[in-house]
Order: structure tokens, then C-alpha cells, then sequence
């Protein structure tokens, strides 16, 4: 997908101006998916909301990236957001225990809104049964616990299963946006 990079680089095709896209954050998020997920999307049009547990508040990434949230879950309605992106690190397991995000998110996946869930991300798509019976990639050490939740775990660089997209690590962030930025870009009756 290395055209898309270029066909956003121009600025003047912003495929999904417009659209509002959330990122979770916790602590620990992985510094270099958050950013590089954010600039492709705010790159490609979107007005990106950074959603934490409570806000405004500051959340250290594993290597020092300090990111300040713009409001909680539990502050958001899923009809203000048109896809939810979940960066790894070891946020998606701190995000697993905090209630009002995985309802924010299993809202996000039932309301048939896109999900794009990097390396450590799909542990949260686990916590709001969101796995089971779709193709998912992931990082390799949760491909067990992604074919325990009934997912059916695929070592690809981007996986597109219904309102599901999933990628692997840093490497794939393109493609997953790319992805992201695909599945806003096609219209809806909604």
C-alpha cells in the first residue's frame, strides 16, 4: 500500500476528513503505534480523540511518550465516533480492567463501527467477545489466548474481518490504516 502513503502525503486528498477517531490510551500504550497510527489518520482527514480512563490526564508510553487525554468512555457517545483505533504495549490489558472502556469498546464493535486493533490491542477485542469466529492478527505471544477466545488467528500483516481490523506491530501500522482509512471511506445508509 505504499501509494496510499503517497496519495496522503499530497494534502490534498483527505479520504476521511470529517471522521472522528478514537484512540485508547493507559498506561504503557506502545509510543510508536499511538503516534504513528494518529498522524496516518489525522494525515488522511481524521479529527482523532484521544480517550483514556480519566481526563484530562497524562499516560506515560513504555518509552517515556507522555500523551494527554481528551476525555473518558464513559464521557463518549458511540454516535460522536466512527471507528476506535487500540495501540499495544501493555495499555490493552490495563484497559481490560477498566469497565466503562471495554463497554466503550463492545458499544463501538455491536454498533458495526470499525475497530483497528494493533499487536497487543486484540487482548481488549478478547475482553468484548469480539474475536470469536473472525480472523485476527495479532503479536505472536497472544495468538494462544486469540484461538482460545475462538478467533482464528492468521500471521498476515493486516486483517480485515467484517468491522474487525487487526495488525501485527510497528511494521504494519501503514497497512493498517490504510485499512482504517478504507473501511471509513466506503458509504454507509447509516
Amino acid at each position: 500500500m505504499p501509494g496510499w502513503r503517497h496519495d496522503i502525503g499530497n494534502h490534498s486528498d483527505k479520504p476521511i476528513s470529517g471522521k472522528r477517531i478514537a484512540i485508547l490510551v493507559e498506561a504503557l500504550f506502545d509510543d510508536d503505534e499511538f503516534m504513528a497510527c494518529k498522524n496516518g489518520l489525522v494525515t488522511a482527514g481524521a479529527d482523532v480523540v484521544t480517550i483514556g480512563p480519566t481526563a484530562p490526564s497524562p499516560f506515560s508510553g513504555r518509552n517515556g511518550l507522555v500523551v494527554l487525554s481528551d476525555q473518558t468512555a464513559r464521557q463518549t457517545s458511540v454516535k460522536e465516533i466512527d471507528a476506535v483505533v487500540i495501540p499495544g504495549g501493555f495499555a490493552p490489558d490495563k484497559i481490560r480492567m477498566r469497565h466503562a472502556m471495554v463497554d466503550f469498546v463492545r458499544d463501538i464493535v455491536e454498533a458495526g463501527k470499525p475497530v483497528a486493533a494493533i499487536s497487543h490491542g486484540p487482548q481488549l477485542l478478547i475482553s468484548v467477545n469480539a474475536v470469536r469466529d473472525r480472523k485476527i492478527t495479532c503479536w505472536p505471544s497472544i495468538a494462544i489466548d486469540v484461538k482460545n477466545a475462538g478467533g482464528l488467528y492468521m500471521d498476515r500483516q493486516v486483517v480485515v474481518d467484517g468491522n474487525i481490523i487487526t495488525a501485527r506491530k510497528i511494521d504494519d501500522v501503514p497497512a493498517l490504516t490504510a485499512s482504517l482509512v478504507q473501511a471509513l471511506s466506503v458509504p454507509t445508509d447509516i
